[in-house]
């Protein structure tokens, strides 16, 4: 608890270093979650309707899950230098295949039965994406978004690594210095964002349940 008290202290000493460090954070969580979202849901829907695009996008995003995400960073220096820019990427790359997968197994899952008894409505392929599959496939879709938000929160320390700044200023320092205090001031807010995003996409998710018959 003493170490507690010393972080806090110190947190209070540098609160304005603290608020930019925490915004700098929550842009590189912002930037690559947004990407992975834009190019992650519509793959995920192709992939589910396309045996070949699920091949080629399922696999290859796979294996980029294997890469550490700090491989990944130094391998984008050398392109991106050492910038906001580099970091985004190789967050970006750590945030795709959990919603691109997600979203492929949400709407292949969906029951045909239910496909067909909309069609049999007289609705269009459009009306039966948007009012049955889309509603269907989301709790599904929220637990990619989930994981990969939670990912990207904690990954986005290694920014630091590589001056992009970020929480995982103060890690890198109180590793450097051996003070814990200074480590602490960036991983319990990085783990707070972690926990807070866990249990309210979570809360989301178990809203969106359709209900049981």
């Amino acid at each position: 608890m003493e170490v507690l008290g010393q972080a806090w202290t110190y947190a209070i000493e540098h609160q304005q270093e603290l608020i930019e460090a925490l915004q700098q954070h929550l842009l590189l969580v912002l930037v690559p979650m947004t990407i992975a979202l834009i190019l992650g849901l519509p793959l995920g829907w192709w992939s589910s309707r396309s045996r070949l695009a699920a091949l080629t996008f399922i696999n290859g995003f796979n294996v980029l899950r294997v890469i550490p995400s700090l491989a990944v960073l130094f391998l984008a220096i050398p392109y991106f230098g050492l910038s906001f820019r580099s970091a985004a990427i190789a967050l970006t790359l750590l945030a795709m295949p959990p919603i691109l997968i997600n979203t492929d197994v949400a709407f292949r899952t969906i029951d045909p039965m239910v496909q067909e008894a909309a069609a049999g409505m007289g609705m269009s392929d459009t009306q039966i994406l948007r009012r049955v599959e889309v509603p269907l496939a989301l709790p599904v879709i929220v637990s990619g978004i989930k994981i990969a938000l939670v990912e990207v929160i904690a990954s986005a320390t290694l920014a630091a690594f590589i001056g992009a700044g970020g929480l995982g200023t103060f890690i890198v320092r109180g590793f450097s210095l051996y003070d814990n205090r200074i480590l602490l001031v960036g991983a319990v807010p990085v783990a707070l964002l972690a926990l807070l995003t866990e249990v309210s996409l979570s809360w989301v998710q178990r809203g969106l349940q359709p209900p049981n018959p």
